[in-house]
């Protein structure tokens, strides 16, 4: 290796181990997380900063798990995976050409998204985000996969390359700075994920020496908890020994005055793997970016690591932990109860093993006091005072509520009342929900500016429209004019599919939905038709929807000087008013200016569909 090359990748590496040391804190915090979600409660950091189990005092010590932050996770998991934020794509103009590429931009994410999985990837990530604080998403381009557009010179196949996207724990991210309240605060990132020497022979194409790696993995142990006379097991996160492994670290540098282009350095072990531009446009405005994307539970002020809601409920998990099991030791007292003996009454090695068992006969010495159990006290009633707080205390501090577990709810509370428990209830995830959508654009977004960079050759595409039927189209870099993403104004009251009838029924008896005639049109028709959760097998909507593209095209070649003619199956109303619609855009405006002909061409053309509408 060069003496460059070795230099480059000395600075690396211990760029790499300084952040790991300064992130070591984050590392811990978020080992007890995982391990408090899945019962391994009874874990703490020691003084040489790793994690330890706390050992049992006295054989008879209650050491039992009583989770309560697992169902909490479930339930906040359960109401944040229905977050399907759909994106819209707006047009640059107003022009009708930007129209169209906004609905081919539209069509390209909704293609990758049911390709790449989208929703299921999400779903991941909020996993992560909920016991972690933070989550990231990685956008990258593979040359090396997609469709086969030819084959090189040894006879191998040339690839199209397409989009990745993958999920990428915190464990594996190092900013900087942990005190960047954003991606975009940060100057450089690093990535750093361990993979075997077959994994990075098959990306890189290099040989490189093995070693072992420390990771993290579950395992089962039986040891610390359990109750009076048994023990249990608990799955428990542990560090373990990866072989044959190396870590492959990718530093990203923001661009600067010394790296117009921004800088990218990958490197396997210790070999450099590459050292350059930053390679994907993905920022606003064609500018390099760094290809990570952050989602948070809670935000921090002034700190680049989210935190979560597992992490605030540990204090109230190893109390109620406590609570529980000094309650069942006093049960044990009560219930096998403290003998009195008199040193030398009794055989104390029987007695200590068989009790006083039923039917046992007791032999005690002559002029000796039997033996007696001391008479024990009642439960303190501020062990179940202090059981029920704490119970409360879950409650208010992860802010959700199972209202169905809930025996006290009275009976008469009107549908209002529980609509607003519910609402009150879901207001505390905003937060999340926000994160949710937040990253949802931003990779939409992302995702077609890799495509506008990358895509040059035209590929087919395969989605299902909106009447359940396959449409295949092409597109390449040229047909994607832009890359502003909106969120669809959808309210999360209005994710179920009864409370969107319902609410489109409150619309229609209110006539907001009608024209100025009170009837209602042909488009309005069929988008009612399709948010009731109709539209795959009602024919209106399908003849509707065909007879809008027909228009479409009409216009199309119109515009390019063909002559269309006017067919007696056409909906001629419909068809008005798509012709009439597009005469009043920029790009009829524009193309009438050199083709003077083009305005009697519509009129006549509309002229004729109102002639054949007179005949009917």
């Amino acid at each position: 290796m060069k003496r460059e090359d070795a230099k480059i990748v000395e600075d690396v590496l211990n760029d790499f181990k300084k952040r790991a040391e300064n992130r070591k804190s984050f590392d811990l915090i978020w080992q007890i997380n995982m391990n408090f979600l899945m019962g391994n409660q009874y874990c703490n950091v020691g003084y040489g900063g790793q994690l330890e189990e706390a050992e049992r005092q006295y054989f008879w010590q209650e050491r039992e798990v009583y989770n309560h932050i697992a169902p909490i996770f479930d339930i906040r998991y359960a109401k944040l995976s229905k977050i399907k934020p759909d994106i819209n794509v707006l047009p640059s103009t107003n022009d009708e050409r930007d129209k169209q590429a906004a609905k081919v931009s539209k069509k390209i994410y909704k293609y990758i998204k049911n390709k790449l999985k989208i929703d299921n990837l999400v779903n991941q990530a909020i996993k992560w985000s909920e016991v972690c604080g933070t989550v990231f998403y990685k956008i990258s381009w593979n040359g090396d996969i997609g469709q086969v557009i030819g084959l090189d010179d040894k006879g191998g196949k040339i690839k199209s390359g397409d989009v990745e996207l993958s999920v990428v724990s915190p464990f594996e991210i190092y900013p900087d700075s942990p005190v960047c309240d954003s991606l975009k605060a940060c100057q450089s990132l690093i990535h750093a994920k361990a993979y075997t020497t077959a994994e990075v022979k098959q990306m890189y194409g290099i040989e490189v020496e093995g070693k072992k790696v420390n990771t993290y993995s579950l395992d089962n142990v039986a040891e610390g908890i359990g109750g009076l006379g048994f023990r249990g097991t608990m799955p428990k996160i542990i560090e373990s020994v990866k072989d044959d492994s190396v870590i492959v670290v990718e530093r990203y540098i923001r661009p600067n005055a010394d790296y117009v282009n921004g800088r990218l350095t990958i490197v396997a072990g210790d070999r450099l793997v590459f050292d350059g531009d930053l390679p994907y446009k993905c920022g606003e405005d064609g500018e390099r970016e760094f290809p990570f994307i952050r989602q948070t539970s809670i935000e921090e002020p002034g700190c680049f690591w989210g935190s979560s809601v597992v992490e605030r409920l540990i204090p109230i998990q190893r109390a109620y932990n406590a609570v529980k099991n000094r309650k069942h030791e006093f049960l044990n007292r009560l219930s096998l109860g403290v003998l009195s003996v008199e040193d030398g009454s009794v055989d104390l090695d029987n007695l200590e093993e068989e009790g006083l068992c039923p039917g046992k006969v007791l032999v005690y010495r002559q002029g000796a006091s039997e033996p007696k159990y001391l008479e024990g006290e009642n439960i303190p009633s501020g062990l179940s005072e202090e059981e029920d707080f704490l119970l409360e205390e879950f409650n208010k501090i992860s802010g959700v509520n199972d209202l169905l577990s809930f025996s006290s709810l009275s009976s008469n509370l009107s549908g209002t009342a529980l609509e607003l428990m519910i609402s009150q209830d879901e207001a505390r995830l905003n937060a999340p929900i926000e994160s949710i959508k937040c990253a949802v654009k931003d990779i939409a977004s992302m995702i077609l500016r890799l495509y506008k960079q990358y895509a040059s050759f035209p590929r087919i595409a395969k989605i299902v429209g909106e009447n359940g039927d396959i449409e295949m189209f092409y597109f390449s870099s040229s047909d994607i004019s832009s890359e502003d993403i909106e969120l669809e104004n959808i309210t999360e009251g209005m994710q179920s599919l009864s409370q969107r009838r319902e609410m489109i029924f409150s619309l229609l008896e209110n006539g907001i939905l009608q024209n100025e005639e009170g009837n209602l049109s042909n488009r309005m028709k069929s988008k009612i038709l399709d948010m009731l959760g109709m539209g795959i097998w009602e024919n209106a909507q399908d003849v509707t929807d065909l007879h809008i593209k027909k228009a479409d095209n009409e216009n199309l070649k119109m515009l390019e000087g063909e002559g269309v003619k006017v067919c007696e199956i056409d909906e001629h109303k419909l068809h008005i008013n798509e012709h009439i619609a597009f005469m009043l855009g920029q790009d009829y405006t524009k193309a009438c200016e050199k083709d003077k002909s083009l305005e009697e061409r519509f009129l006549t053309h509309i002229r004729e569909h109102k002639s054949k509408m007179e005949d009917k």
